[in-house]
């Protein structure tokens, strides 16, 4: 049976200590219910907090006998270590920097030790547990570092991570002292989650700018490892909402509300005590509304649930006391003996009590101004599966608003006149439109709630670990390299095929400071001067370079991706080679480039590159969309190809390519060993026109139709010095 490691802060079980005793309870949210629906062919064991500060020895082993048996397994935390890690690093680091107040950000490195420390302390306890064919899955902000560290140890095992809050642009990220070592720690996984393609894109801008890593549809790929970065909205448990297990204390309840609102529009505000929320922003816009519609008063109450929050922490303290001055004044201008605008109740609800306000409520006002998904607004579209009418005013600042704006009133949540025009159109909106907006939101929380979530989750990161498991490239090291060297000593007759740039010679931001070092020419010469090898430098550089460089080495060559031939120390060109179209085209990119600064044009006999190596990859690749877009326009009865190289765009006539050069030099003569090396698609064509007993190695991370991998330059010099023995 396949195992699933779960690791996030809090257990889903809380202990708690009253009276000297030891008490077990559910945690409350949403994730344990998602996680636990996955299905039974899952081994499950959750890895977390059990919510108390526990010293005794005996008592710690007594809390991880009980929990074994449901397959928890505590990692325990000292008082030192939740205030500096969890109410420290945490919440006064990481919540209010990815939720955009970086005014609130503290940069303070004791509190980060502590977080490095604890998430070493959260691996200690994984390390115990874990095996190579296991699948791991990481949770939240809390635990940034761990995937790496599980990396380090075990390398082969498939990890997943998810972030239940915003990731924030590069803008912001950049500002955190220690973004390199959370980026890394991140991208330790093999799958990473988000809650919106906004918060995964600001991911993957980070990725590159500051680690380097390029993404190909939301794909990276880091040393062997392909990494999915993808879109994963979290759901609710819908039928819980929407049919509650209702206790007489529940219809009573629900009786009181309505008979207290008789004839009133009731507003429904739940929210954590946070600077988020925006609950300061949504008091003013009611008072607002009721200032500017009077027709209201004595119509409508707003009821607002705020639960208590990191009361220790001052922004929290000083949030509490002017949402209690803001209503305070609203009532006092607007209240009269039979009529209050706001009811306010500091305090958290149980279940039931929840539910029916939900139920009662005929508008949820949900206004924060950033938040990573809000559950809340799905809740209340649930709570509505019965009466379908209710309205929602949602946030476009929540992540479920990419689910739900199109039943939603949408809301700039900065904006008090947004809101006002927003509670007049749903307090003035017809129950059958209600009710069609209630539907469409309803059907797609029915289908995509937490149980979906979670499993499609899982579901794709064993379809990656599947996919890694099952790729034809083997790393060419141990036994496949072994092989490999055996059959090229017992080969009579050998073909080599090599790319330069990439392959040979790390990537330069100018192409030609990449001229060949010692090292380099002594490989070459050391493979040329066996009679038994025919070598070819198959490489998309110009005919002159590779002659300058590379023309005094008994070495055939393929110049311009095959428009120029050197056989027998004699240089040919490719009968299928047309040169007029160049003019055209250059006058396009000497265009591109003055529009563009620090990219540039190489001009070859018969072909044009665009390289924008050293310019900003997004700026890069929005030109290299307007210049295809101009260029099909310009070419189109002309027989050219456009090559996408490494931060490189090439131009040249469609019936050559480094496949078709490759093909010439095979159907030569019967050859006994044949190999092929290159780093990029170019080389692709490569590749597929070797025999189908050929060597071929993919240097570098990505898809590849070659038999074997190489990660770098400095492994293709060792394999190649391997061959000379």
């Amino acid at each position: 049976m396949s195992r699933l490691i779960i690791i996030s802060n809090r257990l889903p079980i809380t202990i708690n200590r009253e009276a000297g005793e030891l008490h077990y309870h559910p945690s409350a949210g949403g994730l344990a219910t998602g996680l636990n629906s996955l299905d039974d062919s899952y081994n499950k064991i959750w890895i977390g907090w059990p919510g108390v500060d526990v010293e005794d020895a005996s008592e710690r082993e007594e809390i991880r006998t009980d929990l074994a048996k449901r397959s928890l397994a505590p990692v325990f935390l000292t008082e030192r270590e939740i205030d500096l890690y969890y109410e420290g690093f945490s919440n006064k680091s990481i919540w209010p920097h990815f939720h955009y107040f970086t005014e609130y950000t503290n940069y303070n490195d004791e509190m980060w030790e502590a977080y490095q420390e604890v998430n070493y302390k959260f691996f200690q306890e994984t390390e115990k547990h874990i095996r190579d064919d296991d699948m791991v899955w990481v949770h939240d902000y809390q635990l940034m570092l761990l995937p790496a560290l599980i990396r380090e140890k075990f390398p082969k095992v498939s990890i997943g991570f998810f972030l239940h809050i915003p990731f924030p642009s590069y803008e912001v990220f950049r500002i955190l002292p220690w973004r390199e070592e959370i980026l890394n720690g991140i991208l330790g996984s093999d799958q990473i989650g988000f809650h919106t393609f906004g918060y995964m894109r600001h991911f993957l801008s980070a990725a590159y700018r500051i680690a380097g890593y390029e993404q190909k549809y939301g794909r990276l790929y880091i040393g062997e490892r392909e990494v999915n970065v993808d879109v994963f909205p979290m759901g609710i448990n819908y039928e819980k909402y929407a049919f509650p297990d209702v206790d007489a204390q529940s219809d009573q309840s629900s009786g009181e509300i309505r008979r207290l609102h008789a004839s009133r529009k009731i507003i429904l505000s739940v929210d954590r005590l946070d600077y988020t929320k925006g609950i300061p922003n949504r008091v003013r816009a009611f008072r607002q509304f009721i200032q500017k519609h009077p027709e209201y008063i004595g119509k409508v109450n707003l009821i607002m649930i705020v639960v208590p929050s990191r009361a220790n922490v001052d922004q929290y303290q000083s949030l509490k006391q002017e949402v209690d001055v803001l209503v305070s004044q609203i009532n006092s201008e607007y209240g009269t003996f039979d009529w209050m605008p706001v009811h306010y109740y500091y305090r958290s609800l149980n279940f039931a009590a929840l539910t029916t306000l939900y139920k009662e409520a005929d508008i949820a006002l949900i206004t924060p101004l950033r938040d990573g998904m809000n559950l809340v607004a799905k809740e209340y579209i649930a709570a509505k599966e019965e009466s379908k009418t209710g309205v929602l005013i949602l946030s476009e600042m929540a992540g479920a608003v990419h689910e739900l704006n199109d039943g939603a009133i949408t809301v700039n949540p900065q904006s008090n006149k947004d809101i006002q025009a927003a509670l007049l159109e749903a307090l003035e909106m017809e129950e059958d439109e209600q009710r069609r907006r209630m539907e469409i939101m309803q059907e797609k929380l029915k289908t995509y709630d937490v149980k979906y979530w979670a499993a499609t989750f899982i579901k794709e990161q064993q379809n990656l670990k599947d996919r890694n498991y099952m790729a034809s490239t083997t790393h060419l090291v141990g036994d496949p390299l072994t092989a490999v060297q055996e059959s090229y000593q017992q080969a009579e007759k050998r073909l080599l095929f090599i790319d330069y740039d990439g392959t040979l010679m790390d990537f330069h931001v100018d192409p030609q400071a990449v001229s060949p070092d010692d090292e380099v020419i002594s490989i070459l010469e050391g493979l040329a001067a066996d009679p038994r090898n025919t070598v070819v430098i198959n490489s998309g550089r110009d005919k002159a370079t590779l002659e300058n460089w590379l023309g005094h080495l008994n070495v055939e060559m393929a110049a311009e991706h095959g428009v120029w031939m050197k056989e027998g120390g004699e240089w040919h060109l490719n009968p299928n080679v047309v040169g007029g179209w160049k003019p055209k085209v250059r006058e396009l990119l000497e265009n591109l480039v003055a529009r563009t600064p620090g990219s540039f044009i190489e001009e070859k006999d018969y072909s044009l590159a665009w390289h924008y190596r050293n310019i900003d990859k997004d700026f890069g690749t929005k030109r290299v969309r307007e210049f295809r877009d101009m260029l099909s326009y310009l070419i189109q009865n002309q027989d050219l190809q456009v090559l996408e190289g490494n931060k490189v765009v090439e131009i040249k006539n469609s019936g050559v390519n480094k496949g078709k050069a490759t093909s010439h030099w095979v159907g030569k003569r019967e050859w006994s060993f044949v190999l092929g090396i290159g780093d990029d698609a170019t080389d692709e064509d490569i590749f597929n026109a070797l025999p189908d007993w050929g060597v071929s190695i993919k240097v570098g991370a990505g898809r590849t139709a070659a038999r074997y991998n190489l990660p770098g330059v400095a492994e293709v010099r060792k394999t190649f010095k391997s061959f000379l023995g």
